[in-house]
């Protein structure tokens, strides 16, 4: 088998899965294939659709492979879309990423971060499959601990947790968002190369995760 047969059944592997792939699931049905040489026919395709000018790429998002259409488009698929993507109340917000950072964490322990009552909002943030629970904290009483989903990783384009930004990054991504909000003429500079996109695909977690909290649909759109 050529290895320009290999990267075709790649391509329609990944293209034919409904939700993102593993190298490991992919190698397994070409005979003869390793995960790594996966990656590199993953990146060799990349390459040929730049090259080629496609209004899609490969996106390695929850532990998988996933053909995802380039953030350009977005205005014009959202014209076509059958409903809304479902927004996230700032409350969700706030859950969502004390969870992320904290996994596993009981809802008593949410609840002091916050101060409130979240109740509500982990039940929903379960019913989105955002949240998921994961096991019992060894302690009197035995609490529910929760942790995010392969789901959460999919929205927010993320390979991994691992990929979730530092405290420290979303501490110095915070003043630059405020001063764009505050100072009109800052916020013109940032509608430049340093913009956030409000519906990017995969970029650096700094710039990509705060603004795809605000809106819990797949970052870039599943081909």
């Amino acid at each position: 088998m050529s290895d320009s047969d290999k990267r075709r059944i790649v391509e329609a592997v990944i293209l034919g899965s409904p939700e993102p792939i593993s190298a490991q699931r992919v190698a397994a049905v070409i005979p003869y294939c390793k995960p790594a040489a996966v990656k590199s026919m993953v990146d060799q395709l990349n390459a040929e659709y730049v090259k080629q000018g496609r209004a899609f790429e490969i996106n390695e998002v929850a532990g998988g492979y996933q053909v995802r259409t380039l953030p350009e488009f977005a205005s014009y698929l959202q014209q076509i879309q059958p409903q809304r993507p479902f927004r996230l109340s700032k409350a969700s917000l706030e859950t969502l990423a004390v969870v992320a950072y904290r996994q596993p964490v009981t809802r008593a322990e949410i609840e002091g971060v916050r101060g409130v009552d979240v109740g509500a909002v982990v039940r929903s943030l379960l019913e989105r499959k955002l949240v998921r629970l994961v096991g019992h904290k060894d302690v009197p009483g035995r609490p529910m601990l929760y942790g995010t989903t392969r789901r959460f990783l999919e929205v927010f384009g993320l390979a991994s947790i691992e990929e979730l930004p530092s405290l420290r990054q979303l501490e110095e991504l915070a003043p630059r968002e405020q001063a764009a909000a505050d100072d009109p003429d800052e916020a013109e500079k940032l509608d430049g190369d340093d913009a956030l996109d409000p519906a990017p695909s995969y970029s650096p977690p700094a710039d990509g995760l705060r603004p795809a909290f605000e809106e819990a649909e797949p970052v870039g759109k599943p081909h």
